[in-house]
């Protein structure tokens, strides 16, 4: 059997984390990673593990993830499943569990499937590459919140040995009967 890796990702960390999973479980286990926004149809039968990562834009997934889990809640449920949310607020050190992260927390509270395992990570902050009115957005929401303002500057907050911890236990979560 396989792992289905799917993420949602505005910049692209999301989809750099979702490979570094994949990466990190491929002795262990084989792996399918797909953009949420492409994935059409699945053949749930090959997989007896998924992971979700999505990242946050201005407070918000996604919706096609929300959508995503009402539509497939039963197969995601069946099988060891993961979730993890990728944001900039993460990059502070209180603000990296589903515990303590507002839009993590909020997301499970809502959604109608509740994965047996979670994270929260950093994001990067790509400043160069964002649009003009993303650039400025994202550096008022930076000067708000004590973060890098300079918008000539990419900073990467991706704690890597936190994503490859979390691999590892993902990977060590017990099956269930299919």
């Amino acid at each position: 059997m396989k792992a289905l890796i799917l993420y949602s990702t505005r910049d692209g960390q999301t989809r750099e984390i979702a490979a570094r999973i994949a990466q990190t479980l491929v002795p262990q286990q084989l792996c399918d990673v797909q953009d949420l926004a492409e994935t059409r149809q699945i053949d749930w039968s090959q997989y007896d593990r998924v992971l979700i990562g999505a990242s946050i834009r201005y407070g918000h997934f996604d919706t096609a993830l929300m959508t995503f889990v009402t539509q497939h809640r039963q197969s995601l449920q069946q099988r060891v499943s993961g979730f993890f949310s990728v944001n900039l607020t993460a990059r502070k050190a209180d603000k990296r569990s589903p515990q303590t992260n507002a839009y993590t927390r909020k997301f499970l509270e809502q959604s109608p499937w509740q994965p047996d395992c979670c994270a929260v990570f950093a994001g990067a902050l790509r400043y160069p590459r964002y649009r003009w009115f993303d650039r400025v957005m994202i550096q008022l929401i930076m000067r708000m919140t004590g973060g890098e303002t300079d918008t000539s500057k990419e900073v990467e907050y991706t704690d890597w040995s936190a994503v490859s911890r979390f691999a590892y236990e993902f990977a060590q979560l017990p099956g269930k009967s299919l």
